[in-house]
């Protein structure tokens, strides 16, 4: 059952003051009975707001008018801050960001995890705020957002950009000059492309009829100095190798440029043929003398100095000896595993996509670790009595799930499996804190170390060890 704006006295939307930071980065304000919650605000601020939404137990709201700001908020540093849907926390100082973060751990783990804790140790700040992500996509779009300032202008923007989608908007594109989120040359490639299709009157991407050439751009940077480029396109054009030629000539220093076509509804490519067209079909990633091989279709986390951080955490936390028995749970390309295999006896990955698992027999291989086996399948159904009566019971449990969190099922069989410690490394702490509470039954939460990977974004990686009880 929906509020009825109408029936909401407008003198409780005057003036109000920011209070609380809560989940997924919003605010929290109480006026007498009703809970609002509200975007593109710090607590701290005093605002006037607009109802966007009204659902029976709260409100969700904007601000439409600043009576006085928040002595947290800092200023943004990109120009494209408050309408690019990405870093929404530009406005905040970076420690206050971190203290945050923090906190969203700790109320999420007691909320809805409502297991004992211990004192949560301080949180890992990333070691870059800017330039800190190795991936970035891009959007191609015949009918660009428009600010409120372009529109006001008068002036006629050419509206074929090249960008990040608006929040909350599919169909929406905001063209981008300069993104702080990736080193260069990522913003010369994406402006050299977007520039050639426009002097070249190339069809730019229809995201609601999903007609044109030009779909999106993918560029991936190393910290070997490895560069993948993948221009994603709807159908064989006359225009693609010029524009390939062109790529390749402009910036020599790209080892692996690629391109798919993909007439599909949505722009995965998964199950899509990548052509290499110059160069590697693949880059390499770097951590701790190990060396990673990522291919375009491989996962690979985005911040590679933070996951170094998030990793060593979660090798301390496994405590290994050398002679543990290790089951690496999301192995995905074998990161975590290969990582530990120096240290373990033997690691055993199971992951639920097959071609991530051909890349983890492959990192293996290239880094010489010989004791590392790797399965795919669905966790819940590999994951049985006789996979583990065939490799044995588990010294240490590494698990890495996506963000909904492990299976009931998943969860089911490590209290069977009752190893002696369970490290959960999630980017999802509300679904982690759901998993902490079924694992309550026989472990007992030991060490909460939250991570942040995402400056200037409410997300926030978090390990916890866990030991039987």
């Amino acid at each position: 059952m929906r509020k009825s704006v109408k029936n909401i006295p407008a003198e409780l939307l005057r003036e109000v003051e920011i209070t609380d930071m809560v989940a997924e980065g919003k605010c929290l304000v109480r006026r007498e009975n009703l809970v609002i919650f509200v975007t593109q605000v710090a607590p701290g601020d005093v605002v006037d707001l607009r109802v966007t939404k009204a659902k029976k137990n709260f409100l969700e709201a904007v601000p439409t008018h600043f009576h006085k700001y928040s002595e947290l908020r800092v200023q943004p540093f990109c120009e494209h801050f408050g309408t690019c849907g990405g870093c929404k926390w530009q406005h905040l100082g970076y420690e206050t960001q971190l203290k945050f973060k923090h906190q969203q751990v700790a109320d999420t783990l007691q909320r809805i995890g409502k297991v004992a804790l211990p004192e949560i140790l301080p949180i890992q700040p990333s070691p870059d705020q800017t330039y800190y992500r190795n991936k970035l996509e891009y959007t191609f779009s015949h009918n660009g957002w428009l600010t409120n300032e372009q529109i006001a202008s008068g002036h006629n923007y050419e509206r074929r950009v090249l960008g990040f989608h608006t929040p909350g908007r599919f169909d929406k594109i905001l063209d981008i000059n300069h993104c702080w989120l990736q080193p260069d040359p990522s913003n010369q490639i994406r402006l050299a492309v977007r520039d050639y299709a426009l002097e070249h009157d190339l069809p730019f991407n229809n995201l609601v009829t999903q007609e044109g050439f030009l779909r999106n751009l993918i560029i991936r940077t190393a910290n070997t100095g490895d560069l993948m480029v993948i221009l994603q396109c709807y159908y064989a054009h006359d225009a693609l190798v010029p524009l390939l030629d062109y790529l390749h000539e402009r910036f020599p220093q790209i080892t692996s440029l690629n391109y798919v076509l993909n007439d599909k509804g949505n722009e995965t490519f998964h199950d899509l043929e990548v052509v290499c067209y110059k160069g590697e079909p693949h880059i390499h990633e770097e951590m701790e003398g190990l060396r990673f091989r990522v291919g375009p279709k491989s996962f690979y986390q985005t911040n590679s100095d933070g996951a170094f951080n998030l990793y060593k955490i979660t090798r301390d936390f496994a405590q290994l000896t050398g002679t543990e028995l290790v089951y690496d749970l999301y192995t995905g390309a074998g990161t975590i595993a290969n990582f530990v295999a120096r240290q373990a006896k033997h690691v055993v990955g199971v992951e639920y996509v097959e071609s991530a698992v051909k890349d983890a027999y492959i990192n293996s291989e290239i880094n010489g670790t010989t004791n590392t086996e790797f399965y795919a399948g669905d966790m819940k159904d590999v994951l049985n009595a006789e996979f583990i009566q065939k490799h044995g019971r588990p010294d240490v449990v590494i698990t890495d799930p996506p963000r909904a969190g492990m299976h009931p099922d998943v969860v089911a069989r490590l209290l069977e499996m009752r190893a002696p410690r369970i490290v959960y490394v999630s980017c999802n702490p509300g679904t982690q804190a759901r998993d902490l509470e079924l694992l309550d039954e026989a472990y007992k939460v030991v060490k909460v170390q939250p991570v942040d990977m995402f400056p200037h974004t409410h997300h926030v990686e978090n390990v916890v060890l866990l030991e039987l009880r």
